[in-house]
């Protein structure tokens, strides 16, 4: 419905309930005037009645009717036993069969106050009529009742209606052109912002109403400051959009962004070259775009609102690692890094790796028996002597680092698997330090023992364990002062369901805190001039790593510089133990 037709209905709807107002409240108000008026009349006029009656109730009849006709209502005489004994409309032998009248309501209540009053539809007359009685007069006479007919009162009020109701007419038709004009005269310019408006929000150039009307004026303006604002701000989104989606086209990483529903919103080109799609290929929602079990599994878990970490899985013959996360407004983004040169490059390195070290470990082993045998046929404090031990040195730090990169090696390409097994903790870690108690004695270093009641077995490979706390030691005592101290603590990871943390704390020069991220790394060292001179490789806690996490396990340290440093081995609980 237009705006004008409603404004129109409105006006017209609210004039004609104000002239049926007036008219129910005219009709009310003149019926209750009208209606008191008329009976004081009546009371009056039965008063005049009650002197004029004789006392001869023989001549009651008739003087009912003369007085009634002179006084031009209807009068009515009552005895003191209810029963008419006279009436203006009734003779005297019609009189018997009128009904009793001492239970009327007019009778009963000018019994009770000496003046009743009632209004109702008479049977005998049929019409309906206001009575007023008056009790008195002679002897033998109870009542006198004077009653006149309604439809003078009738009459007057239904004139005064019809007048009200012409007014009403007239006003309603007054009120309907006015709200007519006005309604139009408001509407054009209100419609006009409407079309404005939805111009604005259909990104069309917006045509804005000129009207004289302050508050519409005020309207107009706002609008069109806002249109303004808007267009600013558009621009700068579109700006933004653009710099987003070109760096998104850009990122060497593939993006994938997709609604609540699962359908993709975005797809840049590095992740279609990770799945192989042509640039103009239309793309299926999410949860149908990988074939392979384990990235749909992925996919139906961050479908569901879960937040995946990096995970690397294999999508047709790429090794791709993918981080999913549920997006703050709904939908999924799904970060894909392509691996597969990058592990190519380590399978290669890893070959070279193992490779120059087997080549590298038969003459090393030459080198080091003909500098035994140097050293062993040398006068001592020799010359002689002397560069047959550093060359006896440096080949045994060179077999040591042989070993160990062939160590790291067999472990990162999978040629070495953990056969785990239930195994005293601590007579582990006391075996594993007895090679070093010599060397311990001589620096006056303590070796303390701590194994949590209950936590006495772990399950791992035996070889393994002790590879990893020969390590462990190692670094320790390379890093301690004199009277130093190393401890081994056993106990239990609350709540991991039986894990088993193993800990080798030193209370030696520690590690700054920048280095802690990366000791873990294959030939890091925190020091590179001492590690060397004490003949570190730094494989040590790379090979570690390697060996604690092929268990299913995590290692973690925790140093404080020149208050020593501890490394956290977690083992986890396993069903499957072969005892030994």
């Amino acid at each position: 419905m237009r705006l004008a037709t409603r404004f129109f209905l409105s006006s017209s709807l609210l004039v004609t309930a104000t002239v049926l107002g007036l008219i129910i409240a005219a009709d009310r108000i003149l019926r209750h005037e009208l209606e008191g008026e008329t009976a004081a009349s009546l009371e009056r006029e039965a008063r005049l009645v009650e002197r004029l009656v004789p006392a001869d109730s023989t001549s009651w009849p008739s003087v009912a009717i003369s007085l009634g006709r002179l006084i031009g209502h209807r009068v009515t005489l009552i005895d003191t036993t209810g029963r008419v004994r006279g009436d203006t409309e009734f003779p005297k032998d019609a009189l018997p069969g009128l009904e009793n009248h001492a239970t009327r309501p007019e009778v009963l209540e000018a019994l009770a106050k000496g003046v009743g009053r009632s209004t109702r539809y008479s049977v005998s007359t049929d019409l309906n009529r206001m009575y007023v009685a008056v009790h008195g007069g002679p002897p033998g006479l109870m009542i006198v009742r004077v009653s006149t007919t309604l439809a003078t009162v009738d009459s007057q009020i239904a004139a005064v209606a019809w007048a009200i109701a012409l007014a009403g007419v007239i006003a309603i038709g007054l009120a309907a052109f006015l709200a007519w004009v006005g309604s139009l005269h408001y509407a054009r310019p209100l419609v006009g912002l409407t079309a404005a408006a939805q111009a604005i929000a259909e990104e069309r150039t917006p045509t804005f109403p000129d009207s004289r009307i302050p508050e519409i004026a005020q309207h107009t303006r706002a609008l069109h400051a806002m249109h303004g604002q808007l267009m600013a701000r558009f621009s700068d989104l579109r700006a933004q959009r653009e710099e987003s989606a070109a760096l998104v086209e850009a990122m060497a990483d593939g993006v994938i962004a997709t609604d609540t529903r699962g359908a993709i919103l975005t797809c840049n080109g590095a992740a279609r070259r990770v799945l192989r799609l042509d640039a103009s290929a239309p793309l299926p929602p999410l949860a149908e775009l990988f074939h392979e079990k384990e990235a749909r599994a992925l996919v139906d878990d961050v479908l569901l609102g879960r937040d995946i970490g990096q995970r690397e899985i294999r999508i047709a013959d790429r090794s791709v690692v993918v981080t999913g996360r549920p997006l703050p407004a709904g939908g999924t983004l799904l970060v894909m890094r392509d691996m597969s040169e990058l592990r190519h490059l380590e399978t290669v390195r890893r070959d070279f790796v193992a490779n120059v070290s087997h080549e590298l470990k038969t003459p090393l082993t030459a080198i080091a028996g003909y500098a035994e045998t140097l050293v062993a046929e040398a006068t001592p404090d020799s010359q002689t002597e002397k560069f047959a031990a550093t060359i006896l040195a440096h080949a045994h730090r060179m077999q040591r680092l042989v070993e160990d990169l062939l160590d790291l090696s067999r472990i990162e390409s999978g040629g070495w698997r953990p056969r785990p097994t239930a195994l005293d903790v601590g007579t582990a870690a006391r075996d594993a330090w007895m090679p070093f108690a010599e060397r311990a004695r001589d620096s006056n270093v303590e070796f303390k023992m701590s194994v949590q009641t209950g936590m006495e077995r772990l399950v791992a490979d035996p070889d393994a364990l002790r590879q990893i706390l020969t390590n462990l030691y190692d670094n320790a005592l390379r890093h301690m002062p004199r009277g130093g101290r190393v401890a081994v603590t056993v106990e239990g990871v609350p709540g991991s369901g039986g894990a088993v943390s193993l800990a080798v704390a030193d209370n030696g020069t520690g590690i700054p805190a920048e280095h802690l991220p990366r000791i873990f790394e294959r030939f890091y060292r925190v020091d590179t001039g001492r590690s060397r001179e004490q003949g570190g490789t730094g494989l040590g806690l790379a090979i570690v790593k390697h060996l604690v996490e092929a268990h299913g396990g995590k290692v973690a340290a925790d140093s404080t510089l020149s208050r020593g440093t501890t490394i956290r081995l977690v083992f986890p609980a396993t069903s499957a133990v072969t005892e030994p």
